[in-house]
């Protein structure tokens, strides 16, 4: 049994949740089932339309829920909610884990972790992507110098419009899990992007984005992302110099794809003077539920427990991806690259 799975020897925290829609209901499930945890007050101006309270009463706002005597607390409201959720729980001593974006603006964001920062406490992002067991497999292995060097980074992000999504365009929902875990991956925050955006589903934001980029450390990447298509598909892939790794994050797997090493004796093959395709294997791995370990990560960061791997998201890396998706819009918009 890893550190994470046990249970602490400690007094649970006193766990506060705000939002109890399509995400809120699935952080309440987690929560409860979370050892070191005590779901012990929920609050939604809206209702429960869930049924996920059971026999907590459902408060009216932030400032009911403090007053239920918080450790720590899960902020799942709609994203331009956020900063005036996440400043209140910050001032009144509370450890916050936001659901992703940190903010509607990066200039909310860095408002505030900068208010989190000044309080000393926890002030955590809900990038749960970066839970997935075939990610966490992939930077493992990417660490350990598995690919050697690594050239690019690529990801694909697609499926049917969430119908839960209103109050933001794909660019800040979905793209920005893909701007997270590839900064994550690399360990290289992004020097520079360029992105074409497109209306097609005659709503007020954007539904589908194509990016390219470059990382600090030279590694360049790609984003395809959109809500348009009939197939949902979850795809990271890492091309290195000894061949690629590839995550399929709906089912939680991962696939090494080697270069070949077999010299050819075809002649018009021979000339071209790329790599060759090699050995395949799909990894055997753990696979435990991202939004669970997510969870864990917030309790053992809040205890000081926790690893360079069980490190729940800064609030500094949440700013620094919603700068990297607001240069994604500015270059839509100029139709040129922005450095960010």
């Amino acid at each position: 049994m890893t550190q994470s799975e046990s249970t602490p020897q400690r007094p649970a925290l006193r766990m506060g949740l705000i939002g109890l829609g399509s995400m809120g209901r699935h952080h309440a499930r987690v929560i409860r089932e979370t050892p070191g945890m005590d779901l012990v007050a929920v609050a939604d101006p809206g209702g429960d339309k869930f049924g996920v309270a059971r026999d907590l009463p459902v408060l009216p706002d932030v400032h009911a829920l403090i007053d239920a005597g918080l450790d720590a607390a899960m902020v799942a409201v709609p994203t331009i909610y956020h900063e005036d959720v996440a400043l209140a729980l910050a001032e009144a001593g509370v450890h916050t884990m936001v659901e992703k974006p940190i903010a509607h603006t990066a200039e909310a964001g860095q408002r505030v972790a900068d208010a989190f920062a000044a309080a000393g406490l926890v002030g955590a992002v809900g990038y749960v992507e970066r839970c997935n067991p075939a990610l966490l497999e992939m930077r493992r292995r990417i660490a350990d110098g598995e690919l050697g060097e690594v050239y690019q980074i690529a990801t694909s992000r697609q499926g049917p419009f969430p119908g839960r999504i209103s109050d933001v365009g794909v660019v800040k929902d979905l793209a920005t899990h893909d701007v997270d875990l590839t900064a994550w991956l690399a360990q290289s925050p992004y020097e520079s992007v360029s992105a074409q955006v497109t209306h097609r589903s005659g709503r007020e934001h954007e539904d589908m984005v194509v990016a390219v980029g470059r990382l600090a450390n030279g590694i360049i990447v790609n984003h395809m992302v959109n809500w348009l298509s009939p197939r949902k598909e979850r795809q990271t892939v890492v091309t290195g110099e000894k061949g690629a790794l590839v995550a399929d994050t709906v089912a939680g797997d991962l696939t090494f794809y080697a270069n070949g090493t077999v010299a050819t004796q075809w002649d018009a093959v021979a000339t071209f003077r790329g790599v060759s395709e090699g050995d395949s294997i799909r990894y055997a791995i753990n696979k435990r539920e991202p939004l669970r370990v997510e969870q864990e990560n917030f309790r053992d960061t809040i205890h000081g427990t926790n690893t360079p791997t069980t490190t729940a998201v800064s609030m500094a890396e949440g700013v620094h991806t919603l700068t990297v998706v607001e240069a994604l819009l500015d270059s839509a918009r100029e139709a040129n690259a922005v450095r960010v």
